[in-house]
C-alpha cells in the first residue's frame, strides 16, 4: 500500500492534492459567495477562502516542491511512502475538520491544522541539516514563520485575540511571495537554460534588491501603512523586480508555453506592486492588487512549478500538452479578468468574481486530468521517485 507511485517522492502525493484542492476549494467558494449553500463551518466564509486557499493549496505545494527539491540540493533522501502518507493525511485532515465544527472542539480543529507546517519543517530538516546545506535553513525559517502566521488565524477563530486573522493571512500572503522570489532567482534561469539553451547572465545584487525591496513593502502593508511611503516602496518593488525579470528574457522563451507560463506569474507580482502604489492613494481598492499577488503570483507560478517539475520528476519530455496551454492561458485570463476588470467596470464586480472563479476551476480541472496519471504511475524512464 504504502509503496504505491504516488509516495514515491512529496512532489506526486502533494501536487494531486493540490491540483484537486484548487478546483475543489473555488468550486465550493463560488457556491457560498453566491448564497447558494452556507456551510456550518470553524472560520467565517471569506477567512475560510482565504486561508484554504493559502494553508491549503498553497501549502501543499511548498510541501511537494521542497521535498523533492531538497533532495535534489543535498543528495540526501527526503520522505517516502509511510511516512509521506502520514504528512499528507495530516494535511487532509485539516481541510476536513473545520466541517466538522459541529461535532469536535474547536481547540482540536485548530491543533490538527496548526500540526503540519510544523511537521513538514522537521522532516525537511533532516536532509538538510544531515547533508549541511545552511542554504536549505531559508526555507526551513520561512516555514516556521508561516506556522506563526496559521497560529495568529486560529488563536482569533478561537477567541483569544482579536483581528489578528487578517494579519495571519497578510504575513502568509507575504512569506510565500517572498519564498516564490527567492526560488524564482534559483529556478526561473535554470528552467530558461534547460528549456531554451540559452545561458543567462546572473546578478545577484538585483537579486538581493529585489527580495528585499519586497520585503519592506509587505512589512508597510502589514503596519497599515498608506499614502506615499507605500507607493514610493511599492513603485520601487515594481521597478526593481521589472529589472530584475528584464535579465532572464530571452526571446525563445515565447515559443515554450512551460517558461513562459512561469513569467507571466512573476509579471503578475510585478503588477501586484504596481496597483499597490494606486491603492495606497485610494485610487483602487485594496483587493484588486491582493488578487494579482494571490490569484496571480501565487496562483500562475505554483500552476506552472507543479506542470514543469512533474515532467521533469518523472522522466517525460519537458513539453507542456495542447491541454495544459489551454490551462495556462486560462488561468492568466482569470487572473485578468479578477483584477483589471473591476477597475473599468465596477459594477460588474460579482460577475467578474465569478467568471474568474469558472475560469480558475477549469484551468486546474484541466491540470487534473492532465498530471493525475502522470503524478500516480511509475516514471516513464523506469526509475526510482
Amino acid at each position: 500500500m504504502f509503496k504505491h507511485p504516488v509516495l514515491a517522492l512529496g512532489f506526486r502525493v502533494f501536487f494531486s492534492l493540490s491540483g484537486l484542492s484548487a478546483l475543489v476549494l473555488i468550486a465550493l467558494w463560488l457556491a457560498v459567495y453566491s448564497g447558494s449553500i452556507s456551510l456550518a463551518h470553524y472560520y467565517p466564509g471569506n477567512i475560510w477562502h482565504a486561508h484554504e486557499m493559502l494553508f491549503g493549496y498553497t501549502a501543499a505545494v511548498i510541501a511537494g516542491f521542497l521535498l523533492t527539491a531538497v533532495k535534489n540540493w543535498t543528495g540526501e533522501s527526503t520522505i517516502t511512502d509511510k511516512p509521506l502518507a502520514g504528512l499528507a493525511l495530516l494535511w487532509i485532515a485539516g481541510r476536513l475538520a473545520p466541517f466538522s465544527a459541529n461535532y469536535i472542539t474547536h481547540e482540536f480543529i485548530a491543533f490538527i491544522d496548526l500540526l503540519f507546517l510544523p511537521c513538514l519543517a522537521y522532516a525537511l530538516s533532516l536532509p538538510i541539516l544531515k547533508a549541511k546545506y545552511t542554504r536549505g535553513l531559508v526555507f526551513i525559517g520561512l516555514i516556521m514563520m508561516m506556522a506563526v502566521a496559521n497560529i495568529l488565524v486560529h488563536v482569533e477563530m478561537l477567541n483569544y485575540s482579536a483581528q489578528t486573522a487578517w494579519l495571519g493571512l497578510q504575513l502568509m500572503i507575504a512569506l510565500v511571495l517572498v519564498m516564490i522570489l527567492i526560488i524564482a532567482g534559483r529556478v526561473f534561469p535554470f528552467f530558461t537554460e534547460r528549456g531554451a539553451g540559452v545561458a543567462l547572465i546572473k546578478k545577484p545584487l538585483l537579486d538581493s534588491l529585489s527580495i528585499a525591496s519586497a520585503v519592506i513593502v509587505f512589512i508597510l502593508m502589514m503596519f497599515n501603512v498608506t499614502g506615499g511611503l507605500l507607493g514610493i516602496a511599492a513603485a520601487s518593488a515594481s521597478i526593481i523586480n521589472s529589472l530584475r525579470i528584464k535579465n532572464w528574457l530571452v526571446k525563445e522563451i515565447s515559443s515554450i508555453p512551460l517558461l513562459w507560463v512561469l513569467f507571466s506569474g512573476y509579471a503578475w507580482i510585478i503588477v501586484g506592486f504596481a496597483l499597490t502604489v494606486l491603492s495606497a492613494f485610494s485610487l483602487i481598492p485594496a483587493t484588486l492588487p491582493l488578487h494579482a499577488f494571490t490569484m496571480g503570483g501565487i496562483g500562475v507560478v505554483t500552476i506552472a512549478m507543479m506542470a514543469r517539475v512533474s515532467l521533469g520528476h518523472t522522466g517525460r519530455n519537458l513539453k507542456a500538452s495542447k491541454t495544459m496551454v489551454i490551462a495556462f492561458f486560462t488561468i492568466n485570463l482569470a487572473v485578468f479578468i479578477r483584477v483589471f476588470l473591476p477597475i473599468f467596470i465596477p459594477a460588474g464586480y460579482a460577475t467578474f468574481i465569478w467568471l474568474a472563479g469558472l475560469l480558475w476551476v477549469l484551468a486546474f480541472l484541466l491540470f487534473s486530468i492532465v498530471y493525475l496519471p502522470i503524478l500516480t504511475t511509475a516514471r516513464a524512464d523506469g526509475k526510482t521517485g
